[in-house]
């Protein structure tokens, strides 16, 4: 799906509080990283998987379903195999009533959840990663994808 950079820069520019559903505790997962990227940057993360329900990642304490989250949140980032994604999906439009935005990661899409939330009217990125799309488009990646860390090759 094709998403212009004005549209991704809009949400993650007005997105504070973030909902990472699927997130690991094994820090070599995607969605640990990502995760932890995202609460590095500023936003506050609420870490959800019910296998992890009550312990701590991050300093916060993960959440077992979206609906233990208290005080809503801007954004639903979905790290869930897609057949999962509709059930997430309805409970966090049932749950957030000002949600504005649900985010699957690469790899996850589906268009009938994808549809019902924007006929409510939010936004719904498919198959992209916050953590990647927020590097690229605040600078923080050139355009072959490296990090504008220095790099070099002397010994």
């Amino acid at each position: 799906m094709a998403y212009s950079d004005s549209f991704l820069k809009s949400i993650l520019t007005r997105t504070q509080r973030i909902a990472v559903v699927g997130v690991s505790m094994n820090p070599v997962r995607p969605s640990y990283y990502v995760a932890r990227y995202l609460g590095l940057k500023g936003f506050d993360v609420f870490p959800v998987n019910p296998m992890s329900a009550g312990e701590t990642l991050f300093g916060k304490t993960v959440y077992g379903s979206l609906s233990d989250i208290e005080g809503g949140v801007d954004m639903v980032d979905i790290f869930r195999r897609p057949e999962a994604v509709p059930e997430i999906v309805d409970e966090a439009l049932d749950v957030f009533p000002a949600l504005q935005t649900i985010w699957m990661q690469i790899g996850v899409s589906h268009s009938e959840a994808a549809a019902k939330a924007e006929a409510r009217g939010l936004d719904v990125v498919q198959n992209r990663c916050p953590k990647i799309e927020y590097q690229r488009l605040f600078g923080e990646l050139r355009m072959g994808g490296f990090a504008t860390g220095v790099i070099s090759s002397k010994l």
